[in-house]
């Protein structure tokens, strides 16, 4: 097994040389410029609480076109309906902080320390991570957040309180963000649910090509607003 050792420098290795199950490397920290320089070679941290930072690059990667968007007939009517007031970048911290203690099935603790909480609100304060949220009068009843560089979305996590409410947000930023170029939707590692959704599975040679590519467009920085 190699797994590399970050140095104080702000670099990455070659994603290429993870290892089978995705891990690249450990250590370093989550300043802004290190996560950016992650997202921007295909690397992504993800790491328990009373552990080590551990860097990931996983093969295949899950990722969503948002023209391949496929929202299922019952979703599309509950839509119609608009239960939800939809909105972005009105609620970050609120929406990481619940995405951080929602239950996740078959998982025990949560991945979004309150070191990677902190590291991402600042990332949201230099116009670089942003959240969509879905409310039901005045209560945040869901919503999801992820970075934005380029054309390319890089999506962390999502919470829901009421029904639908986190899939209502997820498609109404997928439109949103292919209205305005964004061309692709790093989702990370599988789960069934964003599959049904329309997401694929890409050899990481794919994603790092389209990624690259990607990245070429100018990125929209500051508050969004739909």
């Amino acid at each position: 097994m190699t797994l590399f050792r970050l140095p104080r420098d702000v670099a990455f290795p070659d994603p290429r040389r993870s290892e089978p199950d995705g891990l690249l490397a450990v250590g370093g920290d989550l300043s802004p410029e290190r996560l950016l320089a992650a997202y921007r070679a295909g690397i992504f941290p993800w790491y328990g609480p009373d552990a080590p930072i551990l860097w990931w690059s996983p093969d295949p990667r899950l990722v969503l076109e948002p023209a391949r968007l496929h929202v299922p007939r019952s979703l599309a009517r509950t839509r119609r309906r608009a239960p939800y007031r939809l909105t972005t970048d009105t609620a970050f911290d609120r929406v990481i902080q619940a995405c951080a203690e929602a239950g996740r099935p078959g998982q025990e603790g949560t991945w979004i320390t309150p070191a990677m909480v902190r590291a991402y609100r600042q990332l949201h304060e230099l116009g670089f991570a942003h959240s969509f949220e879905a409310w039901e009068g005045e209560a945040l009843v869901g919503g999801l957040y992820g970075v934005s560089l380029g054309a390319a979305f890089f999506g962390e996590s999502m919470f829901a309180a009421r029904p639908d409410a986190s899939k209502l947000a997820f498609v109404e930023s997928v439109e949103w963000l292919a209205a305005r170029g964004v061309r692709l939707i790093d989702c990370q590692v599988r789960t069934e649910h964003l599959v049904r959704f329309g997401a694929e599975e890409w050899p990481r040679q794919r994603f790092l090509t389209a990624l690259d590519e990607a990245l070429r467009a100018p990125t929209r920085r500051g508050r969004w607003d739909l």
